[in-house]
């Protein structure tokens, strides 16, 4: 098969500060450039990601900025020429970048929601900050990071032509094992969102209150200043993607908390999931609907609902079975779970979209005719 061609118009690739984004896209188009295609990467230059840059040259992709709306049609040739043109969410001007790209390209044009539920909820009170439903049936592939009965929603309610899971993912080579001593008993990578805090308090601030001797860490930006972080949590305003292995290895356990909306769609795994595993870090979550069709509860994964049930684990699960719990969880990544699964998916989606707008061109060719 030919190698494709590809834009992609997304929130930050150069930035992983105080967003999953960056490092959910160097993972997929990496693996994506691995199997040969060509990539665009157009970011929108704003000022907070310019600060906190930690890949500026990327070896995987060309990554170009662009000031403004108007800025971004110099880029107008690639779209047009590209096999595909991806448009992630919360881009800024979202709505104005999907139409133009949707109007400039001749191939297939796709949308990448690395927030659904998020975005779906935004669209239901009529913020239309970077998607509105007129936008959606002209997109010819629907990717979102949600799956379940969340694709049939997009399809059948906002009539997205085609609606299909594309998970985060893990580049394992990038998330390696490493042999670190422990430094905290449980630990918690992410930038504070406040319908995430409440959980976070009751798992891990909760716990931590109720078990002075352990030690706990919470990472992350953006976290208010005048949160009472009880004396054994260390707090750590940001951990780069390429700190993240040696993070999740200097932790007995890892805390995974999920957003509100991500809990009600269900289906929504978070990339930390698939990091830490990948890490072999023993993981304790939060429930929501669909989590074992990902890792198997109590084998692959730990649930918990209140601190008593964290601290149960920590004070009395040996350390061989914690080791097992993370050794399964990184077996079920390397088999199901990487990058590389994903861009598979990526890959063929995008080359059936590309017949199905064959083959409606050849209809209407005949119509006309």
């Amino acid at each position: 098969m030919s190698n494709l061609r590809i834009v992609v118009l997304g929130l930050s690739l150069s930035s992983s500060w105080g967003n999953g984004h960056a490092t959910t896209f160097r993972s997929l188009l990496k693996a994506m450039a691995g199997k040969g295609h060509d990539i665009l990467f157009l970011e929108r230059d704003v000022p907070w990601y310019a600060a906190h840059r930690d890949l500026s040259d990327p070896d995987f992709c060309r990554l170009a900025f662009y000031h403004d709306l108007e800025d971004l049609t110099r880029f107008a040739r690639e779209v047009a020429s590209a096999d595909a043109v991806i448009v992630g969410s919360y881009v800024p001007e979202g709505v104005a970048v999907g139409r133009w790209a949707q109007r400039t390209a001749e191939g297939a044009v796709a949308f990448y929601d690395i927030d659904t539920p998020v975005t779906l909820a935004k669209l239901e009170r009529g913020d239309y900050e970077y998607l509105s439903p007129e936008l959606i049936p002209d997109y010819d592939i629907y990717f979102s990071f949600t799956g379940g009965p969340t694709l049939d929603r997009l399809m059948k309610t906002y009539g997205a032509p085609a609606a299909r899971a594309l998970y985060c993912s893990v580049d394992p080579e990038a998330y390696p094992v490493l042999d670190r001593p422990h430094k905290w008993d449980l630990s918690y990578l992410g930038t504070y969102s406040p319908d995430r805090q409440p959980t976070l308090e009751r798992l891990l601030v909760e716990a931590a209150r109720r078990a002075p001797h352990l030690r706990f860490a919470v990472a992350g930006p953006q976290y208010p200043a005048d949160i009472a972080w009880p004396e054994n949590v260390t707090r750590i305003e940001h951990v780069p993607p390429r700190e993240h292995p040696a993070f999740y290895s200097q932790s007995r356990f890892t805390l995974n908390v999920t957003r509100e909306d991500m809990i009600r769609s269900g289906y929504s795994p978070s990339v930390r999931l698939f990091e830490a595993a990948a890490c072999a870090t023993p993981i304790i979550s939060d429930c929501w609907e669909g989590i074992e069709t990902f890792f198997v509860p109590g084998q692959e994964i730990v649930i918990a609902n209140d601190a008593d049930q964290v601290v149960e684990v920590l004070e009395r699960w040996p350390e061989e079975r914690a080791r097992a719990l993370g050794k399964a969880a990184r077996d079920r990544v390397l088999a199901a779970h990487t990058a590389s699964h994903r861009a598979e998916t990526l890959e063929r989606e995008i080359r059936a979209a590309s017949q199905r707008q064959r083959a409606m061109s050849r209809f209407a060719m005949k119509v006309g005719a």
